[in-house]
C-alpha cells in the first residue's frame, strides 16, 4: 500500500452532525424516555412469570401491544449505538463517545430484565397459542419460541435485573478496557532499511501480509516486545469476564459454556458435533498445505508463523484500494442482482473506514446503521487477503439489506448464521478469479484462499481448544499471564501440529483476539459460516437461478429460524457429517491443487 493513498474514513453526519446536535440531544433524550415508557407498560400489563394456562384474546392484544413497542425501543436504541460506536470504535481516545456509549448501554441493561419477563410470559401462555390470537406473536413466532426455551435456562426474575445491572461494571466494562487498551497500545518496528517506525498495533500486524519476509519478520517481532506491556491488564479483563460467565451459566443452568453458546447460535449438538468430525479430519490437508507454503517461502521445514499470511513470492507485493475494489466489485457483478451495486453504493455512501490509525481498533466488522445501510469497518493493508475481508464485510452490509425490513426481534442473529451472507461473498471472488487466472496467479490466490480457510478452521480450532480449557480452569482460581500463554502455545501446537513451525508460535493470542472478551464461545461461529458457506456455493453453481429466487428470502430469515430449518431452505442436513465432509473436500481439493502448482511453479 502507498503510504500517500487516501483511505476512506466514514461518514455519518447525515444521522446526527455531531454530538451536540439539537437532533442527537432529542434523541438520546426520547430513548431514554422510550426505556420508562417501556417498563411502565410491561407493569401496567404483569408480563413476567406465571402459571401456564391458555392465552386468550386479552392476552393476544397484550402481545400485539407489547412486542410492537419492544421493536420500536430496540430499533432506537440500537441505531443511536451505532451512531455513536461510530466514533468509538475509530477513536476510543474520544471522551465523550465513550460517555455517550456507556450512558446508551445503561438504558439496553433496563431492557434485559424486560426480556427476561417477556421469556417467562410467553413461556407460561405457549408461543403457538399466543399466535393464534395475536397478529405480533404470529408474526414473530420463530423468535417466540426460542425465547420460550430460553426460559428453562433464566434466573428469576430479581436476579436477571441485578445481572443485567452489574454486568455494566462487570464484564462489559471489562470489555471496553481490553478493547481500549489494545486500540491505543502501538510498538516499535525495526525497518529493515535500520530505521525504527511506531506504529499502532493494527498496522503493525497488517505487516504480517507485507511482500518483505523481513518486514513480516519485524512485525512479528515488534508485536511479542509490545503485547507484554498490556498483558496484565489483558488477562485481568480476561479473568473477570470467563468467571462471570461461569457464574451466570451455572445460576441459569446450563450444562457447560457450550450448551449456552449452542443454544445462542441456534445450533443444535447433533450438528456442532458432525462439524466439529469434519474439522479434525482436516487438520493433516491444512498441515500439508504448510509445509507446502513453506518451501515456497524458503524453508525447510514448518512454517514460521510470521509466514502464515504471507503472500507467496511470486505474488503482487500489494493492491491499490482501488483495485482491491475493482476484484470485489467484478466478483460481486458476477452474481448480479443488487449485490452487484453494493461496492458502489457502499462507496458513494461512505458507508467504509478503512485506515489504520492510533485509537482505532483491530480487525473488522460490519453494523448495521439506519435502514439499509451500515459501517463497514476494515483495516486495510493493501494485501489481497485485505480485498477478501473487504468482500466479507461487505456480504455482512448485503445481508443487512434484506434485514432492513424485519424487526429487530426478528433479527437477533445467532453469530454462526450471520455469517452466511459474508462468506457466500469471499467464496464470490475466489471462484472469479479462478476462473480466469492460471500458473503463478492461479497459485497466488489459491494461496490466499487457503490461507484464510487456514485461520477459520485451524486457528479458531486452536481458539476454541483455548476457550474450552479456559472456561474449565476458570472454575477454580484465576489464572496468570504465563498461564495463559502456555495454554495457548499448548492449543496451537494441536491445532498445527507440525505444519506450524512451533518455536515461532504466537503465545498472546488470548490478548490479542477481541472473540475472547465475551461471554460465550465466539469463535467456532465462524467455522460453521465458512463450511455452511462452502456448502450453499455448491446449491448456487448447480442452479444458480433457483438460488436466487431462495437465497435473499433466506438471509432475511436468519433470526427467525434455527439452523437446521435454514439449511433445509436449499435441501442441506447440517446435522449430516457428510455435508461438512463435502464441505471440506472443497477445501481438500483446493490443497491437492495447490500442492501440483506449487511443483510445477518450483520448476
Amino acid at each position: 500500500m502507498s503510504a500517500l493513498e487516501e483511505l476512506p474514513h466514514w461518514d455519518v453526519s447525515d444521522v446526527h452532525e455531531s454530538f451536540t446536535a439539537r437532533s442527537f440531544l432529542v434523541a438520546m433524550e426520547q430513548a431514554a424516555a422510550g426505556t420508562d415508557r417501556l417498563e411502565v407498560l410491561f407493569e401496567r400489563h404483569g408480563v413476567r412469570a406465571a402459571p401456564t394456562r391458555t392465552a386468550t384474546t386479552q392476552d393476544g392484544a397484550i402481545a400485539d401491544e407489547i412486542i410492537a413497542a419492544l421493536n420500536d425501543w430496540q430499533l432506537q436504541l440500537q441505531q443511536l449505538s451505532a451512531y455513536v460506536y461510530a466514533t468509538v470504535a475509530t477513536n476510543s481516545f474520544d471522551e465523550q463517545a465513550q460517555s455517550l456509549s456507556n450512558e446508551l448501554q445503561v438504558l439496553s441493561s433496563r431492557g434485559q430484565p424486560l426480556l427476561a419477563r417477556l421469556v417467562d410470559w410467553v413461556a407460561a401462555l405457549g408461543p403457538l397459542t399466543l399466535a393464534g390470537v395475536s397478529t405480533q406473536a404470529h408474526d414473530h413466532l420463530g423468535p417466540l419460541q426460542r425465547l420460550a426455551e430460553r426460559a428453562g435456562h433464566q434466573m428469576d426474575e430479581s436476579e436477571e435485573g441485578l445481572y443485567a445491572e452489574l454486568a455494566r461494571t462487570g464484564s462489559s466494562a471489562w470489555g471496553r478496557l481490553h478493547s481500549d487498551v489494545t486500540s491505543q497500545l502501538q510498538a516499535d518496528v525495526a525497518w529493515p532499511d535500520g530505521d525504527t517506525r511506531r506504529l499502532p498495533m493494527a498496522a503493525v500486524r497488517g505487516l504480517a501480509t507485507h511482500a518483505d519476509p523481513n518486514v513480516r519478520r519485524a512485525g512479528y517481532d515488534a508485536e511479542l516486545q509490545a503485547w507484554p506491556t498490556v498483558a496484565v491488564v489483558c488477562a485481568a479483563a480476561l479473568n473477570s469476564i470467563k468467571g462471570e460467565a461461569n457464574s451466570i451459566n451455572s445460576r441459569r443452568h446450563w450444562a457447560s459454556p457450550l450448551d449456552a453458546s449452542l443454544y445462542a447460535n441456534n445450533v443444535s449438538r447433533r450438528t456442532f458435533d458432525a462439524m466439529q468430525h469434519a474439522i479434525h479430519s482436516s487438520l493433516g490437508d491444512f498441515r500439508r498445505w504448510m509445509r507446502t507454503k513453506a518451501a515456497l517461502h524458503g524453508h525447510n521445514g514448518p512454517l514460521p508463523w510470521h509466514d502464515l499470511v504471507a503472500p507467496l513470492p511470486t505474488a503482487p507485493a500489494s493492491i491499490s484500494w482501488q483495485d482491491g475494489l475493482g476484484i470485489v466489485r467484478n466478483a460481486f457483478a458476477s452474481y448480479g442482482g443488487s449485490l452487484a451495486g453494493l461496492v458502489d453504493r457502499a462507496v458513494d455512501g461512505r458507508w467504509i473506514d478503512a485506515e489504520p490509525r492510533v485509537g482505532k481498533s483491530g480487525g473488522a466488522f460490519c453494523a448495521s446503521l439506519t435502514g439499509e445501510r451500515s459501517l463497514v469497518f476494515l483495516n486495510w493493508t493493501g494485501s489481497v487477503d485485505s480485498a477478501q475481508t473487504t468482500a466479507h464485510e461487505l456480504g455482512h452490509a448485503y445481508h443487512n439489506t434484506q434485514l432492513a425490513h424485519r424487526t429487530p426481534l426478528q433479527r437477533r442473529l445467532p453469530m454462526a448464521l450471520a455469517e452466511t451472507a459474508s462468506i457466500f461473498c469471499e467464496t464470490l471472488v475466489v471462484e472469479e478469479g479462478l476462473q480466469r487466472l492460471q500458473g503463478a496467479d492461479r497459485l497466488a490466490l489459491l494461496d490466499v484462499d487457503l490461507q484464510g480457510s487456514a485461520q477459520v478452521v485451524v486457528d479458531i480450532h486452536s481458539r476454541w481448544l483455548f476457550e474450552t480449557e479456559l472456561f474449565a480452569r476458570r472454575q477454580r482460581r484465576t489464572l496468570g499471564v504465563n498461564e495463559l500463554n502456555d495454554m495457548m502455545r499448548s492449543a496451537q501446537n494441536s491445532a498445527y501440529g507440525d505444519g506450524l513451525d512451533q518455536t515461532t508460535a504466537h503465545p498472546y493470542m488470548w490478548a490479542v483476539k477481541g472473540h475472547y472478551y465475551g461471554s460465550h464461545f465466539y469463535n467456532w461461529p465462524y467455522t460453521y459460516g465458512l463450511l455452511f458457506g462452502l456448502g450453499l456455493f455448491a446449491r448456487y453453481q448447480s442452479d444458480p437461478t433457483h438460488f436466487r429466487g431462495r437465497y435473499d428470502d433466506v438471509l432475511s430469515r436468519v433470526g427467525m429460524n434455527t439452523a437446521e430449518e435454514l439449511g433445509a431452505s436449499f435441501d442441506i442436513d447440517v446435522t449430516d457429517e457428510a455435508f461438512w465432509m463435502a464441505s471440506i473436500d472443497v477445501l481438500r481439493s483446493r490443497i491437492d491443487e495447490h500442492a501440483r502448482l506449487a511443483a510445477e511453479v518450483g520448476r
